[in-house]
Parts: C-alpha cells; structure tokens; sequence
C-alpha cells in the first residue's frame, strides 16, 4: 500500500528494532497484528510513525504482554501456539504449544498467560510465565474468541461466537463460576469498572448485529442493547462481513465514554457511559478505486493511549491504523502497517 503523503513509512528488512526502545515509565507503544501478513507493527504515539517492525510470524492473532513489559505474547494462528518476543530487540524467546488453534490473549495480575482456543471442544489455556509451558487446559462448553482479564484481576471473562455464551472463570480457583446465554454470537467485547474496581458490566459486540449489549455483572443479565445509527455510507458489504458488522469496541480510560466501530456505516460511535447516550462519531478513511464500489477501512479493534487523548483502530481493509484524537473527535493521523490488521494493544513500559 502507498503511503499517505504526508506519513512516512519504515518497513525494516530483519526482525529487529530500528533502534532500542527507551524502558521509561513515559514509553507507550501500539502494537498491530496483520492476521494475513507475517509481521506485527509497533507505533510510537507521540509520532504516530512504525518504529519496529517484528516479522517471521504468520497468522498473528491475539497479542499482550507481560506485566513488567519485557516480554510481547502473540497467538500463531498458523502453528498452533503462544510466541514469546523479547520487546527491546523483538527477537523471538520460545513457541509454547497450545492444545489447539488459538484465539486471543489476556495475561492475568500474576503474569499467567491465557489463551483462548478456538477449535472444538474448545478450552481456555494457561501458560506459566516463568518456565513458559501449558500448565492447564480448562475445558469450555464451545470454541472461545475472546477472552479478557477483568479490571481487578479477579476474573477471566470469554466469550463464544459458536455457543453464543459469555463464561466468567474466577482466577484464583480456575473455576467457571457463571455463564450468560445470548441470542447471538458473542464477539469483542469491553469491560466497566466500578470505583472500587470491581466489574461493573459487560459491553458486547454480536454476531450479525451492528452495535452492542450491556451486560450487568452483579445481576447476571442483559440490561440493554443498542444498535448503531446508520449513516448510510455507501461503501461495499460483501457477504463474509455480514456476520461481524461491529467489531472492535473499548472504554476509554477516564470511564466516562465507550467508542464502537462499525464496518457498515465506516465510522467508530461514542457513548457516554453513564447513560449510553450517543455523543458523536468519526468517520474513517475510505478506498476510492474508478470503477470499483466504495471501500471502507473495515474498522476492526481499538486502543486507546493510556492518557485517554488518542484512540487507535486497525482499519483492516486498507493496510493501515487511524489515530483519533478523543476530545475533537477528529483523525489525526493515518498510519500505514501490513496486511489485514486486526488485534491491537497498548504497551506501557515501566
């Protein structure tokens, strides 16, 4: 993909870093997966320009990290495993094999890794960190896509596109302690604190609808749902995206607003997060070839810095990442990176 005039574009040979990474408690990265290339992107927010690039790992799915930061965890869709990087040089450490094909990842307060697996009978893995081996495969009722650690870190939280169920696994005892059963599958998802850090609810992106659920965490049920408004866009929906129209949703880091991508209408949607009132949205960068219908950006994942003042979105139909900043709700930056970008995280170095 060209690049955008006004963006420079480094795309380095090795899997090295162009440099080393500075290991300050100011260092935050964003880290792109490209599910259909064989590299993972690292942006530096403050320049919104790659500055590493890791390659040798095709099918790059879910991504994390270890909590001191010194380590990058990315489920290899193609192997069958958990890779482990260092995350100065990017230098691969070990592959780990998992039980079956992987999904995402979530790292628990105690630096286990967790992988979701999404064949059946599906299972929800956990790796040691320290001899980095599969220590336990818990059984789940159906193949897991996503899987996250809630904000207190008392809980696992998956979810089955499959079984169309949200399971609650409790990390101190590796027990599931409640399901939720949807109507639809269950796909990203997002999760709201209360002040004391407890979960407050679930929000939910399911299949073959555009927009959310909210589900209460301490009523066990669902206490809303809302779909999205349609601005009418224009651009082409082939069959294969009908089934994941929303597909990347986050609460911001002050807890006061929650950002949803659409692929249909082309634009990520703020809600206020006391009311789910709808505040505005964004729209994204577009594909105009003559001859063809109007591509989207096929909006995918979100992250946001850790300050709340800029939100990334992997625009998995354009080879590229759009950064928005929150308070405008403007785009300022459109930041090429491989092929079909899909997952994508926040590193904070201590």
């Amino acid at each position: 993909m060209k690049a955008l005039p006004h963006l420079k574009y480094v795309m380095p040979v090795l899997a090295v870093a162009l440099a080393p990474l500075p290991a300050s408690a100011d260092t935050v990265r964003i880290y792109i997966t490209n599910s259909a290339g064989d590299a993972i992107h690292v942006i530096d927010p403050e320049t919104n320009k790659v500055v590493q690039t890791i390659k040798g790992i095709e099918a790059a799915h879910g991504i994390n990290f270890s909590p001191d930061g010194s380590r990058v965890y990315v489920s290899n869709e193609a192997d069958s495993t958990l890779d482990v990087f260092e995350q100065k040089s990017g230098n691969l450490l070990k592959k780990v094999p998992l039980s079956n094909h992987p999904n995402n990842i979530a790292v628990a307060k105690d630096g286990r890794i967790l992988v979701g697996i999404a064949r059946d009978p599906g299972a929800l893995d956990i790796i040691d960190p320290v001899s980095l081996t599969l220590t336990k495969s818990i059984p789940m009722r159906g193949r897991l896509h996503n899987i996250y650690v809630t904000p207190d870190s008392k809980y696992l939280v998956a979810g089955s596109v499959q079984k169309k169920f949200v399971s609650i696994v409790d990390l101190a005892t590796d027990k599931i302690v409640w399901e939720y059963q949807f109507d639809l599958g269950v796909r990203p998802m997002t999760i709201e604190a209360n002040p004391d850090g407890s979960t407050k609810r679930i929000f939910v992106q399911l299949a073959a609808f555009d927009g959310f659920a909210a589900l209460d965490f301490a009523k066990r049920e669902e206490v809303a749902r809302i779909k999205l408004p349609d601005l009418h866009s224009g651009v082409d929906m082939d069959a294969g995206r009908l089934d994941a129209p929303s597909h990347g949703i986050s609460v911001s880091p002050d807890g006061k607003t929650l950002w949803v991508t659409s692929i249909p209408q082309n634009a990520v949607f703020v809600y206020s997060l006391a009311d789910l009132k709808l505040l505005g949205h964004v729209v994204l960068p577009e594909l105009k070839l003559a001859g063809r219908p109007l591509g989207g950006a096929v909006a995918n994942w979100t992250t946001f810095t850790p300050d709340g003042k800029t939100i990334y979105i992997s625009n998995s139909g354009l080879r590229s990442v759009t950064a928005i900043d929150t308070a405008s709700m403007k785009v300022k930056a459109v930041v090429p990176v491989g092929e079909v970008p899909k997952r994508i995280n926040t590193l904070v170095m201590n």
